[in-house]
């Protein structure tokens, strides 16, 4: 069959046009579909951002649901330079006077110098000891012992390293100490005179407990870069010696073996980092709740803002928020309003409801806090404020374990159903549009086929209407 490739070439129609209008005829069922599944694409959008506001909403109370929150202490010394304080009790509160006369330190010891890095020294095998030296005196110009006594500390065991051929060199030594993991760094420092480059090695650890005796079997000029017993010959230079920390809290002396130092006051912790004396108060870290307090209040009103959007109606476009009318958004919204108005058990002189400390609702449905009153709950008792929001440990009670409780379920049951399904309509209008987009492919392909068939044939007879002119003509002309 002959074909045309321009419709309506050969029947001089606009068959074209004619045929894009029925095709846009025939595709208003797809686009009724893709509005559908946009309306329903925005929708499942609306529930992203709920989920979203919900999950600042859910961290901000299960900040205020640890009851850590509720106990800890911060510490403020009088003089700056000495040391910092926290505690999670608050039976730490108080006034102290403390007095840090020295700072735990690592020993270090340092070699002598060798003229060169790569250079064979001498091979054997190194024993590392860890443990206190006791007694005697230090030299302070050689960095060395007389007289002292070295204990070796049984919880930290002994570390042998073998030195050959691969790695006897004083870089293949400092590689071999540092991978040993035997409570030492080792690192190579050049004074820059004419044998520059020496051992230096440092405990990892602070304390007295923390000093180096180094025992070396093997040759001559190992042994005498190497061996150091403080008790007996040594071959290092002492340049720091282990140290613990030495204070004394409100006239009691206190020793650690780290700057770090634990529950000298009851549960808090020190961190020392100068010496000197310093008066320390431990307040309440009311200031850290009542900002907890104002996160949960704020996520709560965005929630309450996000909301108010997504069911927004424009009277005068006449359009509609995705979430218009929607059953979950409005039982969620009730389910958390209802939480946060019902009051909690507590004890007697706990706090039960959110306007004892000056958070309560206003008539749009947010919540504001009237600042003063929440200082003074604050500051009055803050046990009965902690007991609001979070109860004892292990137990449910509380605003904050609640809501935080609320939105793990909201997530897990009610929003999920309801995202899932909209999603599955979703993909059932997905399916529709491909089954409707093949039908309509295939209406619009039959009337081009039509279309090309009325070409052709029109186009025939116009061709056979010519000559059949031609012919007549001619006959004419001949008779005259």
């Amino acid at each position: 069959m002959a074909t045309i490739t321009s419709l309506g070439v050969g029947a001089n129609l606009d068959l074209a046009t004619l045929l894009t209008k029925l095709e846009t005829a025939e595709s208003q069922p797809l686009v009724a579909l893709q509005a559908k599944a946009k309306s329903y694409t925005s929708k499942l959008s609306a529930y992203g951002t709920i989920q979203s506001a919900l999950g600042t909403l859910q961290a901000a109370a299960k900040k205020l649901g640890d009851p850590t929150l509720f106990q800890s202490v911060t510490g403020t010394p009088t003089v700056s330079g000495i040391l910092s304080a926290s505690s999670t009790d608050v039976s730490s509160a108080g006034s102290y006077t403390i007095d840090v006369s020295q700072l735990a330190q690592a020993q270090t010891l340092v070699s002598a110098g060798q003229v060169d890095t790569k250079t064979a020294i001498g091979s054997g095998k190194i024993t590392i000891d860890l443990g206190a030296i006791t007694g005697g005196t230090l030299n302070a110009a050689t960095g060395q012992y007389t007289g002292a006594a070295f204990t070796a500390d049984a919880s930290q065991p002994a570390k042998s390293i073998t030195i050959d051929s691969s790695n006897n060199t004083l870089e293949g030594i400092r590689k071999a100490i540092n991978d040993a993991n035997a409570g030492v760094t080792a690192a190579i420092v050049s004074d820059g005179s004419g044998a520059p480059n020496r051992l230096v090695l440092t405990s990892t650890a602070t304390g007295e407990k923390s000093s180096m005796r180094i025992s070396v079997d093997g040759d001559a000029a190992l042994q005498g870069l190497l061996n150091n017993d403080p008790a007996g010959t040594q071959n290092l230079k002492q340049t720091a010696a282990a140290q613990n920390a030495k204070l004394n809290v409100n006239g009691i002396d206190v020793t650690s073996a780290t700057n770090t130092v634990k529950d000298a006051i009851q549960g808090t912790t020190l961190t020392l980092v100068g010496t000197g004396k310093t008066g320390l108060a431990m307040k309440e870290n009311s200031a850290g709740v009542k900002t907890a307090i104002n996160d949960f209040v704020k996520a709560y009103n965005s929630l309450q803002s996000t909301a108010k959007t997504l069911t927004a109606y424009d009277a005068t476009t006449k359009t509609a928020a995705a979430l218009v009318g929607d059953s979950t958004l409005r039982n969620l919204q009730t389910r958390i309003r209802q939480a946060l108005t019902t009051p909690q058990a507590g004890g007697v002189n706990d706090m039960k409801v959110l306007t004892e400390i000056g958070v309560a609702f206003q008539k749009d449905g947010t919540l504001a806090v009237d600042s003063d009153k929440l200082d003074k709950a604050l500051g009055a008792n803050l046990k009965g404020v902690a007991n609001l929001f979070s109860s004892a440990t292990g137990s449910t009670g509380g605003y904050g374990k609640q809501i935080d409780a609320i939105v793990t379920d909201l997530n897990a049951n009610a929003l999920k159903v309801a995202s899932d399904g909209v999603t599955s309509t979703i993909k059932k209008l997905d399916d529709q549009y491909d089954a409707m987009q093949v039908r309509v492919d295939s209406t619009v392909d039959r009337y081009r086929k039509q279309f090309n068939q009325l070409d052709v044939l029109i186009g025939k007879l116009n061709n056979t209407k010519s000559y059949l002119t031609q012919q007549f003509d001619a006959l004419t002309k001949s008779s005259k």
